[in-house]
């Protein structure tokens, strides 16, 4: 018998039991346990609490140690069953097991993309496994390469890969017979993908640098979501879109102080280039509307400066589409993944004029996380348009009782949950 501490019965909404599910997956499994039976608190609606905990339990059983060599053996876990104490729809509680393995599969996909290292997860990679999972379950990928990007003139996200040897590219994705949808929103999902962020010439401090793998889980949380929609089959047309690049110095690196023409035709003056996932957004934001995006929400690690503001707890959200956020926020009940509106007021705008170009990449050291979001604004121009900042939700580096440490998937729900 396993006795999960699950906290006070007012907070165990559905977040909290997908947690729940996770401890006890990865108790069990510990332990050497093949099955588990989980009951289900009576006020949480039978196909949903099927869903998240089916997502709890396969978030629990993810572990990081992908090129480990030993201590690889584990007790696979083969059954993890759902007891209820009244009558349920079988059929509708095993639609919401589907969905569920469906969105904790996707979630997990992130998270193995996401804990690679550098060297295997190059932008060509990246836009390899793309491809190939579009393939498993059918998810239309098409990837823009450095001769596309050139003749379309996406020169701030080229900027970014000028000192890599490693090719940019930029992934687009669409669920195939949702071109038929002529009415109604288009939303464009739009996730940084730097797949390794040095800084570039404003280098970055060798500590904790080999975390900069991790800038790319905007790209992959983007990615995870299209893959689950893809077989969700949502009402909604929907679109994903992840540049990906490497951000190193060298001696074709762009320099601080370089000016830029985005896709967009506004000039941008870079003053640092470590703030080089605004660059690569603005061009694929643009692209996306381009493509007769209505709605956009970015996904990025973008700023340290959410970290100071929030910790590692939420992540920010800004923007100009308040429907849409305000869904964010009521979705994190379910989603588990907690998010807080920070302003947008204009006088912000003022830190990011440039005196040679239409706008400078960086403002000053106050607002940081604002200023970025600022920047993209401009980008998106009159679109409703909704900025995540998941800097510092991406790795968690002292693991949980219902999952591993490493990379968390954070955006996977967030994302799957706007389209259901």
């Amino acid at each position: 018998l396993l006795l999960v501490g699950a906290g006070l019965q007012p907070a165990f909404d559905l977040a909290a039991l997908r947690q729940i599910a996770g401890t006890v997956a990865r108790a069990a499994r510990s332990s050497g346990c093949r099955t588990v039976a989980l009951f289900r608190r009576s006020s949480h609606p039978p196909p949903e609490a099927a869903r998240v905990a089916t997502e709890g339990a396969l978030y629990g059983l993810y572990d990081s140690d992908l090129y480990k060599t030993r201590d690889k053996e584990k007790t696979p876990l083969e059954k993890f069953v759902l007891l209820s104490r009244e009558r349920i729809d079988r059929s509708e509680v095993m639609e919401g097991i589907r969905r569920g393995t469906i969105i904790g599969e996707a979630t997990n996909f992130a998270r193995s993309l996401v804990d690679e290292p550098a060297n295997i997860l190059t932008p060509t990679e990246f836009a390899e496994r793309a491809w190939s999972m579009g393939q498993k379950v059918g998810l239309e990928v098409e990837t823009l390469d450095q001769e596309q990007l050139e003749k379309l003139g996406m020169n701030a996200l080229l900027a970014v890969s000028r000192g890599s040897e490693q090719p940019p590219k930029l992934i687009v994705m669409r669920i195939p017979g949702q071109e038929k949808k002529t009415k109604g929103e288009m939303y464009a999902f739009v996730g940084k993908g730097v797949t390794f962020d040095s800084g570039g010439i404003s280098i970055k401090p060798a500590e904790r640098m080999e975390e900069m793998k991790a800038d790319m889980a905007g790209g992959a949380a983007v990615l995870g979501a299209m893959v689950a929609l893809a077989q969700l089959r949502p009402r909604q047309r929907v679109m994903g879109l992840i540049p990906a690049v490497e951000n190193l110095p060298s001696g074709g690196a762009t320099r601080p102080g370089d000016v830029v023409k985005s896709l967009s035709g506004k000039t941008v003056e870079i003053i640092n280039t470590d703030a080089e996932g605004r660059l690569i957004l603005a061009d694929a934001l643009t692209y996306a509307r381009n493509l007769g995006a209505t709605g956009l929400v970015d996904v990025a690690t973008l700023t340290g400066a959410i970290v100071v503001a929030l910790g590692m707890v939420r992540a920010g959200m800004m923007g100009t589409d308040e429907k849409t956020m305000e869904r964010l926020k009521r979705n994190s009940s379910i989603t588990g993944e907690r998010l807080w509106q920070l302003p947008l007021d204009d006088e912000y705008r003022k830190q990011i004029r440039s005196e040679i170009a239409d706008i400078k990449n960086v403002g000053n050291r106050w607002g940081g996380a604002i200023t970025a979001a600022k920047f993209l604004q401009e980008f998106a121009e009159n679109t409703p348009w909704v900025h995540l900042d998941i800097a510092a939700m991406d790795l968690d580096s002292d693991g949980r009782p219902y999952a591993s440490k490493g990379a968390t998937g954070f955006g996977v729900r967030t994302l799957v949950q706007l389209m259901l």
